[in-house]
């Protein structure tokens, strides 16, 4: 799933390319992509594009005061073109859910389309007048690496697991399976700790580990194509997705719980005492 850091980077792509565009069409393949009705998505037909920005892991599309607001959810992804197809989509044909067609005056169309892999569909699309209409962005916690951001508030009396806690959009926003993972390993936090009960040094070094990952994950995340970002960041993870390969801190070997629908990485030594985590396969703990 493209979390903060890769939208952030999509969010500057597209401001970069699209800003000053006029939007020629916006065609749907997927019947499961377009959560909204009013306004229609032929109202943006005409306009320009005059931003786009981010809200958590929301990219928002500025259209003359009309917002096109696109969340990528698990296997979503956006594939930019210099010369968009000028061919009409047909619905349900093939992994493309939506395409954006962008005149940007001398040249050819430019333009993207949104992909989506696999059966379980979360691609999702809003068409609105007011961003907070969308009830996901509405809902989003404080982004983590705004200004007076402090995690400290955020844990008290919340008897919640942290791993969990940390993906929580209304609790924070932005954040996801992969950079909780690297968040908690370089805080040396075991992902089942509790949060209302973190010791002060321990807030201490989770609030350091989140600014400092997620920073220095922005840096390596800008400049780079929409399609090189996916491998960009696995090429990144210190724990996330390496069970099995040693820790680069300590050289223990990291372990992994798995659940219904996702798992977690991380490292014994570094995070647990050693010790191993049970196996909860269960869908509650991570929704």
């Amino acid at each position: 799933m493209p979390e903060m850091p890769e939208v952030d980077a999509l969010v500057g792509f597209l401001r970069e390319r699209a800003t000053g565009a006029v939007v020629a069409d916006i065609q749907v393949a997927s019947i499961s992509v377009l959560k909204t009705f009013d306004p229609p998505l032929t109202a943006f037909a005409g306009l320009v594009v005059t931003d786009v920005t981010r809200h958590g892991k929301f990219i928002d599309l500025d259209v003359d005061g009309l917002h096109l607001v696109i969340h990528l959810a698990k296997a979503g992804w956006l594939r930019w073109s210099d010369r968009i197809s000028d061919a009409r989509l047909r619905m349900g044909n093939g992994p493309i859910a939506l395409r954006v067609r962008l005149d940007a005056g001398d040249g050819p169309t430019l333009g993207f389309d949104l992909t989506e892999a696999g059966t379980r569909k979360g691609l999702a699309v809003y068409a609105v007048r007011d961003p907070m209409d969308v009830p996901g962005i509405a809902a989003l916690g404080p982004d983590p690496l705004a200004p007076g951001f402090t995690i400290e508030p955020l844990l008290a009396g919340r008897r919640m697991q942290i791993k969990r806690l940390l993906r929580d959009q209304s609790t924070v926003a932005g954040i996801g399976n992969a950079y909780s993972d690297e968040i908690l390993h370089a805080a040396k936090l075991s992902p089942f700790a509790i949060a209302a009960d973190l010791s002060a040094d321990e807030v201490t070094r989770l609030e350091l580990a989140v600014h400092d990952v997620l920073t220095e994950a922005l840096r390596e995340a800008h400049g780079k194509a929409a399609g090189e970002l996916k491998d960009n960041k696995r090429s990144r993870m210190r724990v996330h997705g390496r069970a099995g390969e040693a820790c680069p801190v300590c050289g223990d070997t990291i372990a992994e719980v798995v659940f219904a629908d996702s798992s977690l990485q991380y490292c014994p030594t570094c995070q647990t005492g050693g010790k191993p985590l049970k196996d909860r396969s269960t869908s509650k703990f991570l929704k």
